[in-house]
């Protein structure tokens, strides 16, 4: 059986147990015959300290409430103890009660340790997590009651997908296993994964978690230069050029580059680089590489007093095109407005009467206009 057993109160507790016969006194064991198996507390001599037994197969009633649910004619001595309390914690022999036989194994024991919080699950990761590339993660909990596991659930950044068994482990013992895979990214690096078990006692539960940091491995990203001073200098001063990456692990080269002609031109190494300014300035780079690749900055323009780089003439046509069109449209609604003056009839005064009606005498009769309306009504001459 294990050495020892970790159990919450208000739950069960099962023991693997399994025994064997000495060969000296195999022949005295008859597994036709019915075996009792006996249960003693912190004291194995039976004889001595009846009181030291809590559990007795061949009896109807027990201190403890429990079954032996191993075949005893096949030595399977298989032991679950229900409704434990934090008074169990100690250590428990096992004996054999048969005839002829009846032996007590005195080096042999089992440490309960009855707790009201359970123990937190084991978190492991199988192998390098890198960027891009599938990882698995398990998580383990032990499962003290068989009957009533404890259930895994987890909590992580991404999206992934889990499964979940329950396993004997090679002391015979129970736990769960509950296995999470997903495709990390850098983005995930130093975020908090967590797995928490929830064990069934009575009509609640009881939870514990353990939470892990990923330390995911990535090529260097956010790769950027800068110029200090970042304004146009004098030919003959000195500039210093910064660059900057995260990456993990941490970046082991700089490189810088300028731009010379179509090419990029290597002119330094080392996060920074100082140089002399000439007259030509130019386009400068750097790159940053680990041992899982490399990142690019953007270009950064050296500017020389003096040497401003001109307006692109394309801008200069661009405004001209754009402001002759809007002369073209001004022209267009201009000349429509005069077409449309010159139609009115002959007296017609456009000057807009906010009062209301007004009528205006004309040759022919009167004209009346008011906000929304204008019409013309002929006078009749008697």
């Amino acid at each position: 059986m294990p050495d020892r057993l970790d159990v919450l109160t208000g739950s069960c507790v099962q023991i693997p147990c399994s025994f064997d016969i000495p060969d000296k006194h195999h022949y005295t064991f008859n597994s036709t015959i019915l075996t009792s198996g006996v249960w003693m507390k912190e004291i194995p001599y039976f004889d001595l300290h009846p009181d030291s037994v809590i559990f007795n197969s061949s009896k109807m009633v027990n201190r403890y409430q429990g079954e032996i649910t191993g075949n005893m004619s096949q030595k399977n001595c298989t032991t679950v103890f229900f409704n434990v309390t934090t008074s169990y914690s100690d250590k428990y022999y096992f004996r054999i009660e048969s005839q002829p036989f009846r032996a007590t194994d005195l080096d042999k024991s089992v440490y309960i340790d009855v707790r009201d919080l359970p123990s937190s699950p084991i978190l492991t990761v199988s192998g390098e997590v890198k960027e891009g590339t599938p990882v698995s993660l398990n998580c383990s909990a032990v499962a003290p009651c068989p009957e009533h596991p404890p259930e895994l659930t987890w909590t992580l950044p991404t999206q992934f997908t889990t499964e979940n068994q329950l396993q004997e482990n090679p002391d015979e013992t129970k736990s769960v296993l509950s296995t999470v895979s997903f495709t990390p990214s850098y983005l995930h690096h130093e975020k908090n994964i967590t797995c928490t078990a929830v064990y069934p006692v009575g009509t609640s539960n009881k939870t514990a978690e353990h939470n892990m940091m990923l330390n995911v491995s990535f090529s260097p990203k956010d790769t950027s230069a800068s110029i200090s001073p970042a304004d146009p200098v004098s030919v003959g001063s000195c500039v210093n050029l910064t660059c900057s990456s995260t990456a993990n692990p941490p970046v082991t080269t700089f490189t810088w580059f300028q731009i010379s002609g179509d090419k990029p031109i290597q002119v330094a190494s080392g996060q920074s680089y100082t140089l002399n300014v000439t007259v030509d300035g130019g386009l400068y780079f750097c790159e940053g590489r680990n041992s899982h690749g490399c990142g690019k900055s953007k270009e950064v323009q050296l500017a020389i007093k003096g040497h401003e780089e001109p307006v692109n003439p394309k801008v200069f046509e661009i405004l001209g095109k754009t402001l002759g069109l809007i002369f073209l449209f001004s022209l267009i609604v201009f000349f429509a407005w005069r077409r449309r003056t010159s139609r009115l009839p002959s007296g017609f005064d456009m000057t807009d009467r906010s009062q209301g009606l007004v009528g205006m005498n004309s040759p022919g009769g009167t004209v009346f206009s008011n906000q929304a309306t204008r019409y013309w009504e002929p006078v009749t001459t008697t």
